[in-house]
């Protein structure tokens, strides 16, 4: 089934580089769940003994963000601009003027090469919608139309429901989802096991004839909030309108139905399609002072859904990425190489801002050592999950010992298919891969909801964060032998 959903999503949600969110976390071996197959490591003695010599500049970094001028300047900054701009959906006015602002911020921080690459998109925008049971009870339920799902026709749909936990329950029941709203009340394994049913939940329920599909939002905790997200289609296949649930409700038709009842829903859903809009990456750079032209890029992604304030997914790994920047050149640390800061655009729509970016910039991209992102959540950092060669995991695991005062020295290995969501288009093309490791048990709490606001955040968390990320990615970029060679 993983590989199913896999294929139907690189076939159907984009043309050329084709990955997205949901092919990362469907990815054969879930993120949270892969092996670690112990590697031994043969690091020149050389190499190791330069890497042990930059723990002075590690520790002024470090002790820098946590301790020093710049304890709590990030949380601050991202603050500042949540609570001015709220959430920041793309094709809005909203999102154009936030990176705007962000250019005045990155300029006045002395950041060098800041500008702006442009971005074209066709925006999806949510539109009236309700889910009211009618029987056996009436009952107003909170729903989140999933982005990319069609209007329900003229003034909406009512039907009697069938909920199933599993597609194979709906297999099963093939026989009676004709005519009928599809509720999945499937249980939360893992993200990447569980969005599989957001990601084509659509497509299976109309392949048997249902008329519109409902989803318990993927997620493993409720506080009756629905999550939204991206779904997709299969041309060959009837569309049909499709929403999130609550945790809740979805539990509660299930005991419903098993009760004997007759479910029957009213569901009213009006969204749109704009064409040729236009949005952009943003871009600022630390100058290498000696090997200017190769890069390390750290990143984050400035968009985010039209519900929440996008504080945690992702303004929080965005800030980091800019501010380590900012970090360095406060303390006079500039590397070798160009640190380069990226804020994608058009995210949460299909990686649509990344996508691009590798097509403009792929002929550049064998001058690329290591692309980072964070976009996972900015809790208590525990280290780093890599995708590379060999050699260079254990590059990274003598880079990450260096972060021992903020215990942050763990090492996951990845899959270049699956490190991050944005980069994950660099890292299939042979570019090595990094993303935040951190303790984001609860990421997926807030994840594409409401909730999503600074109160996620927490300043010391978000202060290691930044002092990790700002130390690792410096320490990469002035390494005498670059990172790609490893």
């Amino acid at each position: 089934m993983k590989l199913i959903t896999l294929l139907i999503v690189v076939i159907y949600a984009c043309n050329c580089l084709c990955v997205t969110e949901e092919a990362i976390a469907t990815n054969e071996i879930p993120r949270d769940e892969q092996g670690q197959k112990s590697v031994e490591c043969r690091i020149d003695e050389e190499v190791k003994r330069e890497i042990l010599g930059y723990k002075p500049v590690v520790d002024k970094i470090v002790d820098a963000v946590t301790k020093g001028d710049f304890k709590g300047k990030v949380y601050d900054e991202l603050a500042a601009f949540v609570d001015k701009f709220g959430s920041r959906y793309s094709g809005t006015k909203n999102l154009e003027d936030a990176i705007d602002y962000m250019q005045s911020v990155l300029k006045n921080h002395n950041l060098d090469n800041v500008h702006t690459e442009p971005v074209t998109f066709d925006g999806w925008f949510r539109g009236e919608e309700y889910a009211t049971l009618i029987k056996p009870r009436l009952y107003e339920m909170k729903i989140l139309g999933l982005g990319n799902s069609i209007s329900t026709p003229g003034s909406g749909i009512v039907a009697e429901a069938l909920v199933v936990n599993s597609f194979e329950e709906l297999v099963a029941k093939s026989d009676q989802v004709k005519g009928k709203i599809v509720v999945y009340n499937e249980a939360f394994k893992s993200y990447g096991e569980t969005v599989k049913y957001r990601s084509i939940g659509a497509i299976e329920a109309a392949r048997h004839g249902a008329v519109a599909a409902l989803l318990r939002s993927v997620t493993p905790y409720s506080l009756y909030t629905p999550h939204t997200g991206m779904m997709h289609y299969d041309p060959n296949v009837t569309r049909i309108p499709f929403a999130a649930i609550t945790i809740e409700d979805a539990q509660m038709l299930r005991r419903m139905s098993e009760r004997g009842s007759r479910l029957e829903i009213e569901l009213k859903m009006s969204n749109s399609v704009e064409q040729g809009l236009k949005s952009r990456n943003s871009v600022a750079e630390l100058a290498g002072r000696k090997l200017a032209d190769r890069v390390v890029l750290v990143s984050g992604h400035l968009d985010s859904w039209d519900v929440g304030q996008g504080a945690m997914d992702d303004g929080a790994g965005a800030f980091i990425s800019w501010y380590s920047l900012a970090v360095l050149n406060k303390l006079g640390l500039r590397p070798k190489r160009t640190l380069r800061a990226v804020l994608w655009t058009v995210e949460e729509l299909g990686l649509i801002g990344a996508k691009q970016y590798v097509k403009r910039h792929y002929k550049d991209l064998d001058k690329f050592d290591l692309v980072m992102e964070s976009d996972e959540g900015t809790f208590t950092p525990l280290g780093m999950e890599f995708a590379g060669s060999e050699n260079a995991e254990c590059v990274v695991q003598e880079i990450l010992k260096l972060m021992d005062s903020i215990n942050a020295t763990k090492f996951q290995r990845g899959n270049k298919m699956g490190i991050g969501s944005d980069i994950v288009e660099m890292t299939s093309l042979g570019v090595p891969g990094a993303s935040l490791l951190n303790q984001n048990d609860k990421y997926f709490y807030y994840h594409h909801t409401n909730a999503d606001t600074m109160t996620v955040e927490d300043p010391d968390s978000l202060d290691k964060c930044l002092a990790l990320w700002a130390a690792f990615s410096y320490v990469v970029a002035d390494l005498n032998k670059n990172f790609k060679d490893f």
